[in-house]
């Protein structure tokens, strides 16, 4: 007789898969991937994201600090909230396949740009927090370790924010910010891409592509900063 799996018993093997934990409470595990806007649940991520954010910051934090023996508190500051911010979740998310385990209304459905990637870091942060609410903090630093300290390793992971570094940069050297402007704009509503362009006086400008208008300005002002030497090419 072919018996097929309970749909339970095929989330919990899929999320073992990612996070090495084999849950063993149900309730727990579908309140950690549950959005505010599904119907027929009163409970959502919310709180446990709260928890997560805070374990996940403990276990990064001690990575950070262990591997960078030498490095001053601003390098650590910089490589830790590199590591813990909504891209580098969302990042995660996507890599473990955890997007599409997500419970949420018709109306975020199509959701894209910063929402989209609001929601799935909010969702791996909740997902952390209930791994250590049943397993532990050593079963939480297990699933953070096996995603984030590879990433840890990665030498831009003590860079700041492009667009940070090149509002300081030009205002260093010509006392004005940086103009960022939308040049195009294709693709659907729920998976757009953007170009954008970005113009500092007296220099050439530069353009950028990403799937939200963030992103294409992060990528504008990366080709600036490598262009001009302030960053490396081998640091991307």
């Amino acid at each position: 007789m072919n018996l097929k799996p309970k749909p339970d018993d095929v989330l919990v093997c899929k999320v073992e898969a990612f996070t090495g934990h084999a849950f063993q409470d149900l309730d727990l595990l579908r309140l950690a991937l549950t959005h505010a806007s599904a119907k027929g649940g009163e409970g959502n991520y919310q709180r446990l994201e709260f928890l997560g954010d805070r374990v996940l910051g403990l276990v990064v934090a001690q990575m950070v600090f262990e591997a960078n023996r030498n490095a001053p508190e601003g390098e650590l500051s910089l490589r830790l909230n590199a590591l813990v911010n909504a891209e580098t979740l969302a990042d995660v998310a996507d890599e473990v396949g955890l997007s599409d385990l997500i419970v949420v209304g018709n109306e975020l459905r199509t959701v894209a740009g910063r929402k989209r990637i609001n929601l799935r870091a909010d969702v791996m942060e909740a997902l952390i927090a209930a791994v250590y609410l049943e397993g532990g903090l050593e079963a939480a630093r297990s699933f953070i370790s096996r995603y984030w300290e590879k990433r840890s390793r990665v030498p831009t992971a003590a860079r700041r924010d492009p667009k940070t570094e090149l509002q300081e940069w030009a205002h260093q050297m010509t006392k004005t910010a940086p103009v960022y402007v939308v040049e195009r704009r294709a693709g659907p509503d729920h998976d757009p891409v953007f170009d954008v362009s970005v113009a500092i006086a007296g220099y050439e400008p530069a353009t950028g592509t990403g799937r939200s208008k963030r992103e294409a300005e992060q990528a504008a002002a990366t080709t600036v900063l490598i262009r001009e030497g302030v960053w490396k090419e081998e640091s991307r």
